[in-house]
């Protein structure tokens, strides 16, 4: 996944006027509602904040006085919000590098911020009352969103908004990734997060959990593959079948996952249609065995791998570390503490794991080649999902108009 980010970051489509473009890291920051745009490698430098809810007294407004989108304003407050509002969770840049494409939880949609003056240019709500992760087709033309609440994934032209398509998936759609060179586009859901029947023996009881597997030009579902019989075959019938994050092999034969509640990384051989190998990474001690109290089902939450596709990076949020696992072995490498981390991307360069530390506020970067923390460097309240994109060469922020 990684690798793909990176493309459909990059790409410009045929056509497009050519203009000097910066890579970039943009860091949502969930719950106060504002996107960090640093440098993609070194020192990841702070370029510039942009506000992400700019319409936020207009979406209150609307919220409040509608009692069933109250209702769920407020279960999203104190479900996966943790006592906040969810106000930023995926982004991505606009081929062109002029606006950043913004999903926003607690708001039910999607919106295109303008990097020059700030303001929206348009918005998406999406059905339902929740809007989750979201992917960019490898030409950096059309992005996806999971729409939670309605089990459903919208495919959206990425500068105008327009919906190209849409598909069903599972109970509470969460991760998107492209295949194929854009061709296929893979939904993972995770189930019922929000309810505490959290042991083994009540895994039945989160939902119809599934990979969604969808033509991504009829957006017609081609195939659907329910982990829990692969789990079971494999002998792991402990093991939730919620996919969390996900990462393809750069050939994309192989998938790696996180699923609910474990400290470990899943392989799946996708022509074998089977699970090949489980590497269970360390607990720490620290760390309380009640699964309730861990967030959102997660015990490890965010991974990527290095663009040669032989290291994998993981971000053991409830054990607060992160470390670089070799994929040959499945062995982990050092340690690294890090607080409540919540997402791995990679840098621009493609040489270090970049990880958001939600619970210090702050990115910080891992070398893939020694497993050793490079730097870290403050960011706003919640950092989540940190994605590679571009902005215009020279640009310092949005001017106040």
């Amino acid at each position: 996944m990684a690798a793909a980010v990176m493309t459909a970051c990059c790409a410009a489509p045929a056509g497009a006027t050519t203009t000097a473009l910066r890579e970039v890291l943009f860091v949502g920051n969930n719950w106060d509602g504002t996107a960090d745009v640093i440098g993609s490698g070194g020192d990841l430098a702070r370029i510039a904040r942009i506000n992400v809810v700019p319409d936020k007294v207009q979406r209150l407004a609307e919220i409040y006085t509608n009692p069933i989108k109250l209702v769920y304003f407020l279960g999203i407050r104190q479900g996966p919000g943790e006592g906040h509002d969810q106000l930023v969770d995926d982004m991505y840049s606009t081929p062109d590098g002029t606006a950043v494409v913004v999903s926003r939880p607690s708001f039910a949609d999607v919106v295109s911020i303008d990097l020059a003056t700030g303001a929206l240019r348009w918005r998406f709500p999406v059905s339902g009352y929740r809007a989750d992760h979201m992917a960019v087709s490898p030409d950096g033309t059309r992005v996806a969103v999971s729409a939670s609440t309605s089990n459903t994934v919208h495919v959206l032209d990425i500068r105008t908004g327009r919906q190209l398509g849409s598909f069903r998936a599972g109970d509470k759609p969460h991760e998107n990734v492209f295949t194929g060179g854009g061709a296929l586009l893979w939904n993972m859901s995770i189930g019922e997060v929000d309810n505490d029947f959290d042991a083994p023996s009540q895994d039945w009881l989160k939902g119809d959990r599934h990979i969604t597997v969808a033509d991504a030009s009829t957006y017609r579902v081609v195939r659907t593959i329910d982990m829990r019989d692969r789990l079971d075959a494999f002998g792991r019938a402990d093991l939730s079948d919620a996919v969390r994050p996900a990462v393809f092999t750069p050939d994309e034969s192989t998938l790696y996952f996180q699923v609910s509640f474990f400290n470990g990384v899943v392989e799946y051989d996708v022509a074998a249609d089977r699970i090949t190998r489980i590497g269970t990474l360390p607990k720490n001690p620290a760390t309380s065995e009640d699964r309730t109290t861990w967030v959102n089902d997660s015990r490890h939450h965010g991974l990527s791998m290095k663009p040669t596709g032989d290291k994998l990076c993981v971000a053991g949020t409830m054990d607060d570390y992160v470390t670089v696992v070799d994929r040959a072995t499945l062995r982990p490498g050092p340690l690294v503490p890090a607080s409540k981390p919540y997402w791995a991307t990679v840098s621009g360069d493609g040489r270090a794991c970049v990880i958001s530390e939600s619970g210090a506020d702050r990115v910080t970067a891992i070398d893939f080649a020694t497993g050793q923390k490079l730097v870290s460097v403050p960011v706003g309240d919640h950092p989540q999902r940190v994605r590679l994109g571009h902005v215009p060469e020279g640009w310092t922020g949005p001017r106040i108009l």
